[in-house]
């Protein structure tokens, strides 16, 4: 790269794209094709992860976009430099521990510390399930597997890479995207008992706000309750029947930059945003 690092500051997007982009796996999974995202703004395409790596490019950050395969971030790494922005891809695959501190390695290398680390890998497991086959006794280990990386182990090994350069410095931000099953277990989709690693974020994001706030490191949750704009949930009968329940990603990006730009004499720990036409979860 012809940069120097430190000249900017550093924003990580650990999940930068959505699979309910246009050629995502859920998109593909859910109406059985590729969609065509041309008429979409940029904000929209590729989900929460690509409307806050957009806001922080626009905000003066370098932004870096991680990814499981570069090739899923290249049109969005094209719209943030169009939009005047600067960016990098570095693939990260959550599974391993060995590329999560290869991507990190990378990351101090080549753009410089982060100032800014926003987790949001997200995962739909449970929707390959045939019906009738939602209990937990049918869901296979390897897809719990898949939720506890994500969720779990994930989080607690990339927070390990950018915490103590936050601490030592005495300021960063450390911003989860998290969502309703957090907040209390449901019945209503296919696997949906798969997803209670998410429970174990929240109380992540807890414990290190106690270890690391008075070392000036600002750590939030964020339940994002609710349906995602994007190309793929677009398209499904519930939202073409009522928009107002898509949730519009770049207002949800906003609300990150807010998080990392609050005072720190009146920190918020948790944020929930919920659709203004539905009932926010408990």
């Amino acid at each position: 790269m012809n940069r120097t690092p430190g000249t900017k500051p550093v924003a990580v997007i650990v999940g930068a794209t959505s699979k309910w982009q246009s050629d995502g796996r859920n998109t593909r999974l859910a109406h059985g094709r590729t969609l065509d995202d041309g008429d979409l703004p940029a904000g929209v395409r590729w989900g929460v992860g690509g409307a806050i790596a957009q806001k922080f490019a626009q905000e003066g950050f370098f932004t870096v976009l991680t990814t499981r395969a570069a090739a899923n971030a290249s049109a969005l790494a094209e719209a943030i430099r169009a939009q005047g922005g600067d960016c990098m891809i570095v693939e990260l695959d959550l599974v391993s521990q060995d590329s999560i501190a290869a991507a990190f390695a990378t990351i101090r290398r080549e753009a410089g510390d982060p100032e800014v680390l926003v987790y949001n890998a997200g995962y739909l497991e449970g929707r390959d399930l045939p019906p009738g086959q939602e209990l937990l006794e049918y869901i296979p280990v390897a897809m719990f597997d898949t939720a506890l990386h994500i969720a779990c182990r994930g989080p607690f090994l990339v927070a390990r890479e950018v915490l103590p350069i936050m601490r030592r410095r005495g300021g960063g931000s450390l911003l989860f995207s998290n969502n309703s099953k957090s907040l209390r277990g449901r019945k209503r989709m296919a696997g949906e008992s798969v997803y209670y690693p998410r429970v174990m974020m929240r109380a992540l994001a807890q414990v290190l706000t106690e270890e690391y706030s008075e070392h000036g490191v600002h750590v939030a949750n964020v339940v994002i309750d609710g349906t995602i704009d994007s190309p793929g949930t677009r398209a499904l009968p519930k939202i073409r029947q009522q928009p107002d329940l898509a949730m519009n990603p770049v207002k949800i990006a906003e609300a990150f930059f807010y998080l990392h730009t609050q005072d720190r004499s009146c920190w918020t720990h948790e944020l929930q945003l919920t659709p203004f036409s539905t009932t926010p979860s408990h």
